[in-house]
């Protein structure tokens, strides 16, 4: 199971408008150098932190699944959809399902991340691109990871299961 970063992307504080970037640090235990839960300036910092857990380092989302959503929302206007930045994941992929990393280690580029959780759609999502990604995007939101080893990823590095070197 292999596929490719597609876009990177931060926000310097809850609520700011996304930036697209070509390379991005990820630091174990933090997050993505410049974005929001890096900083403890997400919407939802204090309450991920309070889990104890790494809910907030990085969050990834299928390509595939903007795409099929903006098909679904607007099929007669496609250039009406959102771009993949609209949906506030970190980084957006393409040719790998992220569902079954929930719980599994997997490489993106040379950063080693562990799947945590499914990262779905929530009412802060909502708001500020449509409503209708709480029914559309259930299951389908992308995923949240923890970080295992500090390093750079860029847009075209591979993203590999660690099971096909086993």
């Amino acid at each position: 199971m292999s596929g490719k970063v597609t876009a990177i992307f931060t926000a310097q504080k809850a609520q700011a408008q996304v930036q697209s970037v070509p390379t991005a640090e990820l630091i174990a235990g933090k997050g993505l150098v410049g974005d929001r839960y890096f900083s403890h300036e997400g919407t939802f910092s204090e309450k991920l932190e309070d889990k104890g857990n790494a809910d907030w380092e990085v969050t990834l989302i299928e390509t595939e699944e903007i795409d099929r959503f903006n098909n679904n929302i607007a099929p007669d206007a496609p250039e009406a959809g959102f771009d993949y930045g609209d949906f506030r994941r970190n980084i957006a992929t393409r040719g790998i399902r992220l569902n079954p990393l929930v719980g599994k280690q997997f490489f993106v580029g040379d950063v080693l991340l562990e799947g945590i959780r499914l990262c779905e759609p929530c009412a802060t999502l909502a708001s500020s691109v449509t409503k209708n990604v709480l029914p559309d995007l259930v299951g389908r939101g992308g995923l949240r990871a923890r970080i295992l080893n500090s390093g750079k990823i860029s847009v075209g590095d591979y993203i590999h299961s660690t099971a096909l070197f086993k």
